[in-house]
């Protein structure tokens, strides 16, 4: 089962028993499912539990039942329609509109005055034209619906909500959309679907975890490196020094730097600063490795 599919699944589970609450998320369904017109309301869907769900939903909200429903035991996508006129008609007056009157679909707030509407309404929406990206993956939730005013409308809606969503339009659809794994769980909570948006959550905490873990592997990497090619540059110019004048032409705080770095040519400047004797600190010893690395400068190359 897809990600989209068991969210679906989870918002299936809520009851529909509140005849205001049924009619304000079957309202949702007709503004966003395939085909909601005077001739026909046409509701495809691949989700069972969505095709379950929608018969009841319809005879509580409407009193109807179907005249097209999909075969009993049937798989992938599923098809519901409406064409009998009294039935059409029927709904349309639920949402105070006219069968023969209406030339473009808006949303009619009044009919999402209920406390708890609003979510039973973005609910419907979802179920019936929504769809979320497996957070695994990347993080994207959308509404499509192919009535703009429609989607401008709902757009308000979900700012009631506190979400606030972005716009786009692709293939005659109209689109609502979120990017963000915040914005996408508040929305799953707002409608009813805690333990989706929980999940949503956990997998953001679980790939900021693996960002952080991965971001000091490089770090701790790109540390190392610069400690080797260091280390092996001060190596480098003890080894020009020795061919040129020999380390007993070196100072005493010069010869035994050089000597604790021969003896531990992969330490850091730190671990080296703890092994000296006497100790020193980082920055003394530093001081004295980029002395030698100037002597071994001006012994040239070739020394």
């Amino acid at each position: 089962m897809s990600f989209s599919s068991a969210a679906k699944a989870e918002l299936c589970q809520l009851r529909a028993d509140k005849r205001p609450l049924a009619l304000a998320e079957a309202y949702g369904v007709l503004l966003y499912c395939n085909t909601f017109s005077a001739r026909e309301v046409r509701v495809i869907t691949a989700s069972a539990d969505f095709a379950r769900r929608l018969p009841r939903l319809f005879r509580r909200a409407f009193a109807l039942d179907f005249d097209l429903l999909p075969p009993e035991n049937a798989s992938g996508k599923r098809s519901f329609v409406l064409r009998e006129r009294d039935k059409l008609a029927r709904v349309y007056e639920a949402f105070g509109l006219e069968l023969d009157g209406t030339l473009s679909q808006h949303i009619n707030f009044s009919v999402l005055e209920e406390d708890g509407s609003m979510e039973a309404f973005v609910r419907g929406a979802f179920l019936a034209g929504g769809s979320v990206t497996d957070p695994e993956k990347r993080y994207h939730l959308e509404l499509a619906t192919p009535h703009h005013s429609v989607s401008r409308e709902m757009a308000s809606i979900l700012l009631d909500l506190e979400l606030g969503a972005k716009e786009a339009q692709r293939s005659g659809n109209w689109l609502l959309y979120f990017k963000k794994a915040d914005l996408i769980a508040d929305f799953f909570t707002r409608i009813g679907a805690p333990v989706t948006a929980m999940k949503i959550m956990t997998a953001k905490v679980d790939k900021e975890m693996r960002n952080t873990v991965t971001r000091q592997i490089n770090c701790d990497s790109a540390n190392a490196d610069k400690t080797v090619a260091a280390a092996q540059g001060q190596l480098d110019a003890i080894r020009r020094v020795v061919r040129g004048c020999g380390l007993d032409a070196l100072s005493e705080p010069l010869r035994d730097a050089a000597l604790l770095r021969i003896a531990n040519p992969e330490a850091s400047l730190a671990d080296l600063a703890l092994l000296s004797s006497p100790q020193v600190t980082k920055s003394c010893l530093s001081h004295r490795l980029k002395k030698i690395a100037a002597l071994a400068d001006r012994l040239g190359e070739d020394a």
